[in-house]
């Protein structure tokens, strides 16, 4: 299963404190596990020091989505194994191949085809310190090239890989293929744990459709 990228990249230390403080105020009210943010300009503004970092990995691809989560003490919540196969567009259109519409949070989203899903890249930007202790995120590493795995597979399939507990500093980067399966336990020592989750794409989707941002 061809991808951008065939295996986890770490760019460790890979943001300034400036970059870091331009980005803080996002997560402020972020509240549930896991808040969409709109890609407008102030927000993309301050993600520009995080693009300067994925061009040199992916060049001209864009960010597509962003989410805001935090983890603390009152939202410690847990996801079992799972791939992320949705993105969010601009409006639904019945296009071949993209199915399974929702809307949620005032977008509309579904599951696009295998090869779109290849072809982005699934990018956690780590604001605060973080380890297993703190509910780090655990990755089977290698596991986007079992393609598209149904949910009530992805456990079963991800002791197939070796797993990692992505522990890391505030201004780390990790650069995973879309489909990497993945999970997150409750916090045993809950404090706060800041992520900014990005999908990148290199392509337009098919007209009529339009990406969200």
């Amino acid at each position: 299963m061809d991808s951008v990228i065939d295996a986890p990249i770490w760019l460790r230390g890979a943001l300034s404190p400036e970059a870091l403080h331009g980005l803080d105020p996002f997560f402020d009210g972020a509240h549930r596990p896991g808040n969409r943010l709109p890609l407008d300009e102030r927000l993309v503004a301050a993600l520009a020091p995080v693009d300067d970092q994925i061009q040199q990995v992916a060049a001209k691809m864009r960010p597509v989505r962003a989410l805001a989560f935090n983890k603390t003490a009152q939202a410690n919540w847990a996801l079992p194994w799972h791939q992320d196969r949705v993105i969010a567009t601009q409006d639904r259109h019945d296009v071949p191949g993209f199915q399974n519409w929702s809307q949620k949070h005032g977008a509309w989203h579904c599951e696009p085809p295998l090869k779109l899903l290849t072809d982005m890249l699934f990018v956690r930007v780590h604001m605060d310190d973080t380890d297993a202790g703190g509910g780090a995120m655990e990755i089977a590493n290698g596991s986007h090239q079992a393609g598209i795995v149904k949910s009530d597979m992805a456990a079963q399939v991800a002791t197939g890989y070796p797993t990692q507990i992505c522990s890391a500093s505030r201004g780390d980067i990790l650069i995973l293929p879309m489909l990497t399966l993945h999970r997150s336990l409750a916090a045993p020592n809950p404090t706060v744990r800041r992520v900014f989750r990005l999908d990148y794409a290199a392509t337009a989707l098919p007209a009529p459709l339009g990406w969200a941002n």
